[in-house]
């Protein structure tokens, strides 16, 4: 199967690197910026002809979109730009694959809930109530894509770390390291996810996929699996929870890392104070099995250590 990769150079865009590695699909990776020692393609998916152009000379018939405008407080000042990045252009690629009747998988986020207060995991059919551009924007595109009729799986996630680019996990690994004293919040709760798990997880539907559609009949070309799905890993934990163990795996002990409220660090957008995903549809599924996400963060810090 031929599957084309947007924002290859991100976290989740090198995680797909690595999970490519292992199969025998064709990957195409697509960026608008060059990494050194990275083959990639350049591709700006704001331009329909540009995406449509790629699709058809190279056959796509699957698109993983990791491809976002992500800076949540700066898109308080960007609208149209995170408007353009986080809805046009995810609608750009599905309207590519439905001309082509293929899938896209679109990376989506926790940001879409947090204005309606609550105290139980977040399912797939619950209203967005999203509290800033960020989450609006993303909520924007996933509506954007449905619209489109096209096959998709729209996959939320919550607090993405990685190896790769900047990312909370990195961050407080060298702030713990180097200051005597943190402060983090603890009043905002949820669950971080370590992209290589999210990407793995890509992986299983996209083989779920080319089984049930790209193997079958060539008049087959509906996806019965197509929604809105939620990925994270398991468990929960607050901000400052999170960094506490980041410390402890690092062994970063010496810091004396405090709880703070998020009114002491103030921010032009207001968090969701509680964004826990509800991931019963995506196991049940696509029999996904999720990793506890300390085991993960384990993982991953060995992995920067390295």
């Amino acid at each position: 199967m031929n599957i084309l990769i947007t924002g290859a150079n991100g976290q989740l865009g090198n995680e797909m690197r690595i999970v490519a590695r292992t199969t025998a699909d064709n990957y195409i990776f697509t960026d608008v910026n060059e990494v050194e020692g990275q083959q990639t393609t350049y591709l700006d998916i704001t331009d329909l002809d540009a995406v449509r152009a790629i699709v058809t000379q190279n056959e796509v018939q699957a698109i993983v979109n990791c491809a976002a405008y992500t800076n949540v407080d700066a898109a308080e000042t960007n609208e149209p730009l995170a408007e353009k990045l986080n809805a046009v252009a995810p609608e750009n690629l599905a309207i590519a694959m439905k001309e082509v009747g293929g899938l896209l998988i679109q990376i989506s986020t926790d940001y879409v809930f947090g204005k309606e207060p609550y105290n139980t995991p977040c399912r797939e059919d619950q209203q967005g109530t999203p509290t800033g551009v960020y989450g609006m924007t993303k909520l924007h595109g996933e509506q954007r894509i449905i619209a489109t009729g096209c096959n998709h799986v729209i996959l939320r996630t919550a607090w993405l770390y990685s190896e790769f680019g900047k990312n909370f996990c990195k961050t407080m690994m060298s702030l713990t390291a180097t200051k005597p004293q943190l402060k983090v919040v603890f009043d905002q709760v949820g669950t971080p996810t370590y992209a290589l798990d999210l990407a793995k997880a890509i992986a299983v539907i996209l083989d779920d996929y080319k089984t049930e559609v790209v193997n079958s009949q060539p008049s087959m070309v509906n996806y019965t699996k197509c929604g809105v799905y939620h990925y994270s890993n398991e468990g929960v934990c607050s901000w400052y929870d999170f960094t506490k163990m980041i410390a402890e795996y690092a062994g970063n002990t010496a810091c004396d890392i405090q709880p703070c409220h998020s009114d002491e660090f103030p921010s032009p957008v207001k968090r969701p104070a509680f964004s826990v995903l509800d991931k019963t549809k995506v196991k049940q599924t696509f029999g996904i099995s999720v990793p506890y996400w300390t085991d993960s963060l384990k993982h991953c810090i060995a992995n920067l250590q390295r």
